[in-house]
């Protein structure tokens, strides 16, 4: 796992000055604390920073040529059957001087160019710059696992792997997109194309970009297909296959010249991941996991449950409040404003793991290829909803004014309120409103009449989701749902989240559930198989019976929550109220301060769980402090 930079100017130029180069890598260090290299020419220079994981020598550093120096490349992931495609390339006349992935990919994209792209079975961002041609080429893996920025103008392109990166060069300019803010409070991610500054955007994950004479073209080339279903076989047969391809995603991440380890909640897809791994380990799984002192959000009885049923060499860590004090140093690793409030636990997970180990596997992707979310549920019973008459549906629904609000998250009689408030009668609509943080309401509240107005011209941030909810209307409710989530909150959220979190402890994860070829079996699973009744996963509990406890099977999802609401009315309400009502966030002009105050009031007073928009407001505004005002 690496961080990589390059810089293409449209015309011949002297070479960057070092000091800038030696800027630009360092702030990719926690990436590649490994190796560093340079290669420079009169319009291209690349610079890399490498964590050696596979081919440990000399032979595997970058920037890595072809043999008559012809093609360089950076890369950043893994290709986990560069094994199956050496012979071939070995057939068709190249030689290896390595035995890394990096070599193969290079001369698969000499032999192939952008076609090679549908060959790779792995998670990668790379750049490959053809010295003869002068013509670049830029691309990130089907699911957006490896990041790749760039910054475009008319003197030429730039880009790296961390947006903190391009911020050292003089051209790039901080000006914030006011579009991408009311992303980030509509979603707590910022999605691609856009980033929180106006003139620096984001590959979207499946995407190749190229430049050639200056002509930057971006393109696709990759879907994930719901159909054809797959036809003729029993549900039996096809859960002795998912296992089958489960074990096999598995197999081919195991592949490390380092140790290797893995994340272990106790929920059904990661200890499916490490109860796989067991069968191709000869010793112990090394296996790590996150809790709480608060008992609602703790899964580590879970987690050793497991453990012990495997027989792993298992680690745990717990969260305290004051752990919050690592923020600043957080936001900084995450370039923008996101406040995913897991990344907190993450990260101390990836800390801890990397005491032990350099590549641990997870069990990322389970909920998108099998329907795991409680919102999928939500969904199914709003689905019946807007099957009845108005009249009764409004009525129903309607009562939902007059159940109290909820102070804690994770009650049923919360639950049902904001069942029964997301009940728009429009599917599209009901989703939405399950999803984003901030309404389009309480925007209107919460934001000031300055920012409101910078706002108007913009295209609303709803339209993100509606625009994928409409290009999956031909599909069933639930797959429909399913491909929303693997372009939406998979890649800007869940994969963010794990990226940085690991990557700023130099630790390389892996996902089994987001191996392409197993996603595209799942997706053409009977979407009802799925998602029945209350039961959501469940062909995947089916077919780990037997292998998995039935504890484990049968448990509810808890997700990797952040007990916020306890920490937001106890050890950090000083501390909230003093970062989101006074000093530096006054002056920005984005909010109402009554507004703010509110929120707060409502939270400490146990009056409504305001803890995510908390976190969401504290988290910008530190940010700010961070890359602002520093």
């Amino acid at each position: 796992m690496c961080g990589f930079f390059g810089i293409l100017n449209f015309r011949e130029t002297p070479p960057p000055e070092p000091a800038l180069l030696d800027r630009m890598g360092k702030t990719l260090v926690h990436r590649g604390p490994d190796q560093s290299g340079l290669y420079s020419d009169s319009l291209m220079t690349l610079g890399h920073r490498r964590l050696s994981v596979i081919d440990l020598s000399e032979c595997g550093r970058q920037p890595m040529s072809n043999h008559n120096g012809t093609i360089w490349i950076v890369f950043n992931g893994e290709i986990y059957n560069f094994g199956k495609i050496r012979p071939d390339l070995e057939k068709r006349g190249f030689r290896f001087r390595s035995s890394s992935d990096t070599e193969v990919l290079l001369h698969l994209l000499e032999s192939e160019g952008i076609r090679g792209l549908q060959e790779l079975r792995g998670m990668f961002a790379f750049a490959i710059w053809d010295t003869s041609t002068r013509k670049l080429l830029l691309a990130r893996d089907r699911l957006g696992k490896k990041p790749l920025v760039y910054y475009q103008d008319a003197h030429g392109l730039i880009f790296a792997s961390e947006i903190k990166c391009l911020l050292q060069h003089p051209r790039v300019s901080r000006e914030l997109d006011s579009q991408a803010l009311d992303e980030y409070l509509t979603y707590q991610y910022i999605p691609a194309p856009h980033t929180i500054f106006r003139a620096i955007r984001k590959l979207p994950p499946a995407h190749y970009l190229t430049c050639d004479s200056g002509q930057v073209k971006v393109g696709r080339y990759w879907n994930l297909d719901y159909e054809p279903k797959i036809q003729g076989t029993s549900e039996q047969e096809l859960q002795a296959l998912l296992v089958d391809r489960l074990e096999d995603a598995t197999r081919i991440r195991l592949k490390s010249d380092v140790p290797l380890g893995a994340f272990l909640s106790g929920g059904v897809d990661s200890s499916a991941v490490v109860a796989l791994m067991a069968r191709h380990s000869s010793r112990p799984v090394k296996t790590f996991s996150i809790g709480f002192k608060e008992g609602d959000y703790n899964e580590l009885p879970y987690a050793r449950q497991l453990a012990r049923h495997i027989g792993t060499e298992h680690h745990e860590f717990i969260v305290e409040p004051k752990a919050v004090e690592i923020l600043p140093k957080l936001i900084w690793h995450y370039d923008e404003p996101y406040s995913d409030s897991s990344a907190l636990p993450s990260f101390y997970l990836a800390q801890m793991t990397r005491e032990h180990v350099t590549v641990a596997l997870n069990g990322d992707g389970g909920d998108e290829a099998f329907a795991g979310y409680e919102k999928y549920l939500a969904m199914g019973l709003l689905r019946l909803l807007n099957g009845w008459p108005s009249a009764l549906r409004k009525g129903f629904t309607g009562l939902g004014r007059f159940l109290p609000e909820q102070a804690v998250r994770r009650t049923a009689l919360r639950k049902l309120k904001r069942l029964l408030q997301s009940n728009t009668g429009s599917f599209e609509h009901d989703y939405l409103r399950l999803m984003v943080l901030f309404d389009r309401a309480e925007k209107e509240r919460l934001y000031s009449s300055q920012f409101l107005a910078r706002l108007e011209d913009l295209p609303s941030a709803e339209d993100f989701l509606l625009k994928l909810l409409a290009e999956g209307s031909h599909l069933t409710w639930i797959d429909r749902i399913g491909s929303v989530d693997v372009q939406s909150y998979l890649p800007y959220d869940l994969l963010v989240k794990i990226d940085i979190a690991s990557m700023a402890n130099s630790l390389e994860v892996r996902s089994p559930f987001l191996d392409h070829q197993f996603l595209e079996f799942a997706a053409c699973l009977p979407a009802h198989l799925k998602c029945q009744g209350s039961t959501t996963k469940r062909i995947l509990k089916k077919a780990f019976e037997g292998i998995l406890p039935q504890s484990v099977l049968q448990r509810r999802k808890m997700g990797f929550g952040v007990p916020l609401n306890h920490w937001f009315r106890g050890p950090l309400q000083g501390f909230a109220r003093e970062t989101l009502l006074t000093g530096p966030s006054q002056k920005r002009g984005y909010f109402e301060t009554n507004y703010v105050r509110q929120l707060l009031e409502d939270h400490v007073g146990g009056r409504k769980d305001n803890a995510y928009k908390i976190w969401n407001l504290l988290t910008l505004e530190v940010w700010h402090q961070v890359y602002l005002d520093a």
